[in-house]
């Protein structure tokens, strides 16, 4: 992608998220995501950048640059190497942009999707559920075959 490319133009959801908001997640690299579950109400305050929907079928149209990671309640990711493009994007999009993750109800997939994006900011695969758990949702990453894919993802 070029400077030119309309995309990476900033706009009105250019910066990052501010730590305390809601279901926002701070990795170790000071990175910022939110995760949150699409059957409550989008919270109040600047808009995401850019979002990374992980669902069984088409999210709702969002007037922010949005990419479908299409992955089933309670299940795994259909592509491997879709979630893997999709989270490292994700990651490298939060050094300067509020991007946000979300499924449903925001625990399960959304919390799996952002342990994946701590190891890829260097917390060790074995260690990313309980940070996720400690720092976003104590339920997060809701099933053993979800545990066991972050336990497989590598950074």
């Amino acid at each position: 992608m070029t400077d030119s490319d309309p995309a990476h133009v900033p706009g009105p959801a250019a910066g990052t998220w501010q730590p305390a908001g809601p279901g926002v997640l701070r990795l170790p690299s000071g990175r910022l995501v939110r995760g949150r579950g699409l059957r409550r109400p989008l919270p109040a305050g600047p808009l995401p950048a850019y979002g990374v929907y992980l669902l069984g079928k088409p999210p709702p149209q969002v007037p922010w640059e949005a990419w479908w990671l299409r992955w089933p309640d309670f299940r795994l990711p259909s592509s491997r190497a879709d979630a893997r493009a999709a989270l490292a994007e994700a990651w490298e999009r939060a050094a300067d942009e509020r991007v946000e993750i979300a499924c449903g109800g925001g625990r399960g997939r959304t919390g799996t999707a952002l342990a994946c994006i701590a190891v890829l900011d260097g917390v060790p695969a074995e260690a990313a559920v309980d940070f996720v758990r400690r720092n976003y949702d104590p339920r997060a990453v809701e099933t053993p075959w979800q545990r066991r894919y972050v336990r497989r993802f590598s950074g």
